[in-house]
């Protein structure tokens, strides 16, 4: 009686690994797809290198009409994390609410998450365009705001990249979790406001909290973007200390972590009915 023949396994099942991407080229697929999206958008680009530095000159028009001589800041200082912020505001927060809505509608997020690609890469591939974007315009306007309000160097720089750092963070998860309660991207708008008016208003950035009666100014600092402000105000100053900054990125990695829960909790990957 002859044996049977025995044929190879096919490739996936041999007992070798097949060719599957790690996680960094996962996330660099899907990054590449949104920069490529995100170049083509006129509107996008617009947002992301023309307002945050419009915003820094509106700024800095308010802040040399104000009287901060009793206040120990300048105004070079008080613009200059102001016009940090606002890059991370425009080109991470309402640029991401945008993206997560439009691909959740057009069912993108739902395709992908049939594939390799986890929960927390899709949404941090979907994320990574506009993070370096607004790393990039960050450098670009602390060094233009410093140079043309004669701001010093920065005398505690390891401050100053942990206020961007943790402000990247504090956004992304905000602007998924937003994204949440967002029907559709031409509604993003709206929906993205309240935490654009509050910021703006309410954590430093037109308004120092050292010019707001103490009361206002300690509810102000445990707004989402204010420990941003201080942190990077502080890498410039100096004058933030360890204490100070610590207590400013808890308050930052308090709003991540619940911005994080709120994603789990609520997030859709399918479009809302």
């Amino acid at each position: 009686m002859t044996a049977p023949a025995v044929t190879a396994p096919p490739p996936h099942l041999d007992g070798r690994a097949a060719d599957v991407p790690g996680p960094l080229a996962r996330l660099a697929a899907i990054g590449r797809a949104e920069l490529t999206l995100m170049w083509r958008s006129k509107l996008v680009l617009f947002g992301a290198l023309v307002t945050p530095a419009g915003f820094a000159f509106a700024t800095r028009s308010a802040v040399e009409e104000m009287d901060l001589s009793d206040t120990g800041l300048t105004a070079a200082t008080v613009v200059l994390p102001s016009a940090v912020v606002f890059a991370l505001v425009f080109v991470v927060y309402a640029n991401l609410v945008i993206v997560y809505v439009a691909r959740r509608e057009e069912l993108v997020l739902k395709r992908l998450r049939t594939g390799l690609l986890t929960d927390r890469e899709l949404l941090a591939g979907a994320a990574l365009p506009a993070l370096c974007v607004a790393l990039a315009q960050c450098a670009v306007l602390a060094v233009t705001v410093s140079v043309a309000m004669g701001a010093p160097a920065p005398r505690a720089p390891h401050l100053a990249v942990l206020g961007v750092l943790s402000g990247m963070a504090v956004l992304t998860v905000l602007a998924a979790a937003t994204a949440a309660v967002t029907k559709s991207a031409e509604s993003a708008q709206l929906t993205s406001m309240p935490l654009l008016l509050v910021s703006m208003f309410g954590s430093g950035l037109f308004v120092p909290f050292e010019v707001l009666p103490d009361s206002v100014a300690e509810v102000a600092r445990r707004l989402p973007l204010s420990p941003v402000v201080e942190l990077v105000r502080g890498g410039w100053t100096g004058e933030l200390g360890g204490g100070g900054a610590v207590g400013a990125f808890a308050v930052a990695m308090a709003w991540t972590a619940a911005g994080a829960w709120a994603v789990r909790r609520w997030f859709r990957w399918e479009p809302r009915g």
